[in-house]
């Protein structure tokens, strides 16, 4: 079949689930009654459905009343049991996937359990909608004329008592149909590779001379392998490597900080940027319009969906509610009950919704991620937001960051330091600390009311990044690629330290 006519085809059939995309856009609430109850309904003979009496649940408010709210380290011992070998713990069908999550550079590790029903209901569905919602609102595009440049973990998959676990981008290129691969660049077996620097020359090798219409992968390390592309093919963007390129789908950190410097790789009027929301525990969320940075909350696919209301840092976990009481522009920690067996899971990210008819979203955190040392009540959504005001007073482009806090010492105020790196740096650095500073007090009335003329927090203490310093540091403790993130805010000093004695 000639490609373009493949192309039309494979468009037409994608755009199809839009209808079935507008029947929970429509009943929300109905949809996610009915995705609760099955899921009740298919667990309801497993040790947890027994233990909590699943069949009796009939309502909402049994739920919330009979099963507790968990996080990873409240069922870890299950989990390790269904690593071992048992099985029908939280889920009927047989669990063999773990994903392995460090989510951030704390060495513990989680493996949460992956089933069949969260590969083929959640996850593969997930990215046959990113293109459905793409082909939908892009008639004219040609993306299937060309292959995805995909940026997986780092990983490999390690078989340990008849289970995998690795990166949950390594399981699901593991276990995709034959025909993906063939849309796709690098090949699985590069893709898989385990050690991150061998891949990524692997992955520029095979790339460079291929069609690539579309990119796929997060942005810090996408932006790396990128970079060595330029530097491989000595090209001055990206649209010269790739002249077919039309769209970036990306996921897994704030993108506002790195989307000026993909602008500059991709100068092209009309290359389009698509972000989604996924982790090792679902697919939750992705893009559905245009040039929006709010994403539409999916409601079926298998996961339902509950909100504990954050008030500064802190959770009101006696509030938790579900979606049909949610308010729109109020933080939330994101509570997941899904069809891979987490019952009132706390995935530990935080959201806001932008829109209640359809329900879209913003991502605006970790709930574990703020400096509260001295009562600001510091959250990402504040710095991510002040930086962006800082970076456009100043014309600068930032690639990384960290802050913690200066503790207090006798008869001195406390502050917060600041290490970043620039991609372009401010002409005027004490400008944009100025700035900076004045942007946080704009953010957050609690940080400005702690600056009030430097009574309990002094100005921030902010020092320039050498040029791949966080790089160097991730390498240093085996945390290049994949799920690996740097801890943006954190109430210890323990990251800015190691960082600091790296970069002089």
């Amino acid at each position: 079949m000639p490609i373009p006519l493949f192309n039309s085809i494979a468009s037409w059939i994608l755009k199809k689930r839009i209808h079935q995309m507008e029947l929970f856009i429509k009943y929300p609430i109905e949809v996610q009654n009915e995705l609760l109850y099955d899921l009740l309904k298919t667990a309801s003979n497993t040790e947890m459905g027994i233990q909590n009496e699943f069949h009796s649940i009939k309502s909402y408010e049994l739920f919330k009343e009979r099963i507790p709210i968990s996080t990873y380290d409240a069922i870890a011992e299950d989990i390790e049991r269904c690593r071992k070998g048992q099985q029908n713990i939280f889920w009927p069908t047989p669990i063999k996937w773990f994903a392995k999550s460090s989510g951030t550079t704390a060495a513990k590790s989680k493996f949460i359990p992956v089933s069949t029903e969260a590969l083929e209901n959640c996850h593969y569905k997930a990215g046959k909608d990113m293109l459905s919602l793409y082909f939908n609102n892009n008639e004219e595009s040609q993306l299937l004329t060309g292959k995805s440049l995909r940026l997986g973990g780092s990983n490999e998959l390690y078989s340990e008592n008849n289970s995998y676990f690795g990166d949950l981008s390594s399981i699901i290129i593991q276990n995709l149909p034959f025909w993906a691969e063939l849309s796709s660049t690098p090949s699985n077996k590069t893709s898989l590779l385990p050690e991150w620097e061998t891949k990524m020359k692997a992955i520029v090798a095979e790339s460079i001379d291929e069609k690539v219409t579309s990119l796929a992968g997060v942005p810090s390390w996408m932006l790396i392998l990128l970079q060595k592309v330029l530097e491989t093919t000595g090209k001055e963007n990206l649209i010269q490597v790739w002249p077919d390129a039309e769209v970036y789908f990306h996921g897994g950190v704030n993108f506002k900080p790195y989307k000026e410097l993909y602008k500059s790789l991709f100068p092209k009027d009309n290359f389009k940027y698509y972000e989604i929301y996924n982790a090792s525990e679902g697919f939750f969320a992705i893009q559905d319009q245009n040039d929006s940075d709010e994403l539409l909350l999916m409601l079926d696919y298998g996961i339902f969906y509950e909100f504990i209301p954050l008030k500064g840092t802190g959770e009101e976990e006696s509030k938790i509610i579900p979606l049909s009481e949610v308010n729109l522009n109020t933080n939330y920690a994101l509570v997941i009950t899904t069809n891979g067996g987490l019952w009132r899971y706390k995935i530990g990210d935080t959201i806001r919704f932008t829109s209640l008819a359809p329900y879209r979203i913003q991502v605006t955190g970790r709930t574990k991620h703020f400096i509260n040392v001295f009562g600001e009540e510091l959250i990402i959504d504040n710095t991510e937001k002040a930086l962006e005001k800082a970076s456009m007073k100043t014309q600068s482009i930032i690639s990384n960051y960290t802050a913690g806090p200066i503790f207090m010492k006798k008869n001195k105020q406390g502050a917060h330091e600041w290490i970043i790196e620039f991609e372009k740096e401010p002409e005027n650095f004490d400008y944009f600390c100025e700035c900076l500073d004045n942007a946080l007090k704009e953010e957050n009335s609690d940080y400005e009311a702690k600056r009030y003329k430097n009574m309990t927090l002094l100005p921030p203490k902010i020092h320039k990044a050498e040029r791949g310093l966080f790089y160097r540091w991730l390498l240093k403790k085996g945390k290049l690629g994949g799920q690996h993130k740097v801890p943006r805010l954190s109430n210890s000093r323990e990251a800015l330290e190691e960082l600091l004695k790296l970069n002089y």
